[in-house]
């Protein structure tokens, strides 16, 4: 029977009470799902859309943030790197319009020279593999590489330590940093592992990779950072008149020439010779004699160049020419002083090559030969590519339109990596972490088991017999309940320690095995079950066990569920004593090792190990809410 009668409910006020009851709850309710969702947005974010607050993410409905987004995850989030493969100066990746004036004809055939030149490990990096700004995300040729390396060693990070010569701890500590080769202090490494990765780049679509520029590394990170952003104060420090940062280019060779000021000439040497990587810097073979010269006032005797080297030259005119970087080790550091320049500490003479002799072989000039061997002149690619162009000097790699045109047609699953990868992470840090599954699953099926057997059977004791002291037992129950559990895990773990008990499930389930509460509340269900259930089963000859089992346990099955579902919250939530007692990690549960990644990882894994995280406990609930509602309903209507 309802609270308001069907006659009370046609007069006005009571309709009013009734609407301002229901806006209450709908109030109510949204308050609840808002921050929810805001927290269901949250998960799919990278340091690109950190700052944004919508309850739906704008990459799902926003091609332009899509975008954004995409390139963000391409670069590594590397904002350096972006400007100097795409040429542009941007103070972030959420300045970045999309490239609608590219050029189909110039992408295509850069398209093409990528794959015909074979361009060298060293010119290219692999994106979608780093997130150091967002911190704890596995990219997606993260997560592929990862899955290739545990197929290959069946899953045992010591066998590919051993093979691979890393010293990874588990599987969620594999790494692979990615390798842009621009600044000279960046050195290939050697190791095997990198030694794999490279191979498994090369396998990759180029849409996943970007090549290194060291024009746009001369522009937008040598001469901005040494002149600022301002072209009038670099054009007024260079003597030079250029009327837009496009017009600046690095020449192949040191500039000369009319036009040509002296303070270009110095920025181009010192640029080449100290700060770009020895692997786009060439020599050429005129300045053969200039290095046996080097090579002689160094070592003085071939003797001594041969004990270095490990060679058996008969005359330093016996040495080759190098002409572009050697493999790593004394060759390759002679060579770069050679570049550099090296004073004799005897004679105090600069060795070091002609400046006419050095020039740049990079991707940009490759790039550049390739379209004068296809189309001869500058005229005929112009016709060919509908532009209008004074020189081969103004044309560069347009990767940023043949990214923007790979990515238009990979929207779709664009928008499934970002939205799932944040999850991907979690779950597999989780599974790989061995047992943190396994030992959650023990401990709550444990938790539940010890909290349906002690508590019932104290409350039936106290029921069943009601001794004189009951109310001061209950009492004596209820007053645990006044301490929170902080004040007891220090008692708690040094009563483990002196029993021995640490890092056991022992640990973990004695001190929760009897609940103040629990009791408490099982003792008023069951002074709620009729008596004389119990005098007709003595009457029959039903033992005290049958009497509890097949009459009190049965026909509490909702207050039970109750209490199994406050056992199994508690121990699946269970983070600080589950810490404190089982400090080994092989007996962690889920809890510790998430709040461990929730340390180390950025916005969008932590609001995704929550989501996850609360899955469990969502799913009992769901599956058993009738049995729980009971469970809560009925003692209060008995």
């Amino acid at each position: 029977m309802g609270i308001i009668s069907t006659i009370g409910r046609k007069s006005l006020r009571v309709r009013l009470l009734i609407w301002s009851v229901y806006v209450g709850l709908t109030v109510g309710s949204v308050t609840m799902l808002y921050p929810f969702a805001l927290m269901v947005a949250g998960s799919t974010k990278s340091s690109v859309d950190s700052a944004d607050s919508r309850i739906i993410p704008l990459y799902l409905v926003n091609q332009k943030a899509l975008y954004r987004k995409f390139v963000g995850s391409l670069f590594n989030e590397s904002l350096e790197n972006m400007q100097v493969s795409y040429g542009v100066s941007l103070p972030s990746f959420n300045t970045l319009e999309e490239p609608t004036d590219f050029n189909p004809e110039l992408v295509e055939a850069w398209a093409q020279f990528c794959v015909e030149a074979s361009l060298s490990f060293y010119s290219q990096t692999l994106g979608h593999l780093a997130a150091p700004v967002s911190k704890g995300v596995s990219p997606y040729h993260l997560r592929k590489f990862k899955k290739e390396m545990l197929d290959q060693f069946d899953g045992d990070i010591t066998r590919l330590n051993e093979a691979l010569e890393t010293d990874f701890i588990n599987w969620n500590a594999f790494n692979v940093h990615p390798e842009v080769f621009l600044l000279r202090r960046n050195k290939p490494s050697r190791q095997p592992l990198y030694e794999a990765f490279r191979e498994y780049t090369s396998e990759q679509p180029l849409s996943s990779r970007f090549y290194s520029s060291p024009e746009g590394f001369y522009r937008i990170v040598y001469l901005q950072t040494k002149y600022t952003r301002d072209l009038e104060v670099c054009n007024k420090a260079r003597g030079t008149r250029y009327s837009s940062w496009e017009q600046v280019h690095l020449d192949r060779e040191v500039p000369s020439g009319p036009g040509r000021t002296l303070a270009e000439r110095e920025d181009w040497l010192i640029f080449v010779r100290s700060l770009l990587n020895l692997y786009w810097v060439r020599v050429k073979p005129e300045a053969t004699p200039q290095y046996h010269e080097y090579l002689q006032a160094k070592y003085m005797t071939i003797l001594g160049l041969n004990r270095n080297y490990g060679t058996d030259y008969s005359s330093f005119s016996d040495v080759p020419m190098i002409t572009s970087v050697p493999p790593l080790g004394l060759v390759q550091s002679d060579w770069s002083e050679f570049i550099e320049g090296w004073k004799d500490p005897q004679t105090e003479k600069l060795h070091q090559v002609a400046d006419e002799h050095l020039y740049i072989h990079s991707v940009d000039f490759m790039f550049r030969d390739h379209l004068r061997e296809t189309y001869g002149t500058i005229n005929k690619f112009n016709q060919a590519m509908d532009l209008n162009l004074a020189s081969w000097l103004e044309i560069l790699p347009p990767q940023q339109g043949f990214h923007y045109r790979e990515f238009l047609g990979e929207t779709g699953s664009l928008r499934r990596e970002f939205t799932a990868r944040n999850y991907i992470t979690v779950v597999d840090y989780i599974v790989l972490h061995g047992r943190g599954v396994i030992n959650t699953v023990i401990y709550c099926a444990l938790a539940i088991l010890s909290s349906l057997i002690v508590n019932p059977l104290a409350a039936y004791a106290l029921s069943r017999y009601q001794p004189p002291s009951q109310y001061k037992v209950l009492l004596f129950l209820m007053m645990t309940m006044a301490f929170p559990p902080m004040v007891t895990q220090i008692p708690v773990f040094l009563m483990l320690r002196e029993f021995q008990l640490l890092n056991t499930f022992w640990a973990l389930i004695l001190p929760g095995l009897a609940n103040g509460y629990s009791i408490f509340l099982l003792k008023g269900f069951f002074d709620s079950l009729p008596r004389e259930l119990y005098e007709s089963a003595e009457i029959d000859g039903a033992g005290e066990f049958r009497i509890f089992w097949q009459i009190t346990m049965s026909l509490s099955k909702p207050i039970l569920a109750v209490i199994a579902l406050s056992a199994f919250t508690q121990a699946y939530s269970n983070f600080m004593m589950a810490l404190l007692i089982c400090q080994d990690e092989k007996m962690w549960t889920l809890m510790p090792w998430l709040y461990q990644l929730q340390q180390r990882s950025g916005e969008g894994v932590v609001f995704a190990s929550l989501l996850i995280a609360s899955v469990p406990t969502f799913l009992v609930f769901a599956f058993c809410q009738n049995i729980i509602m009971r469970g809560i309903v009925v003692p209060v209507e008995k």
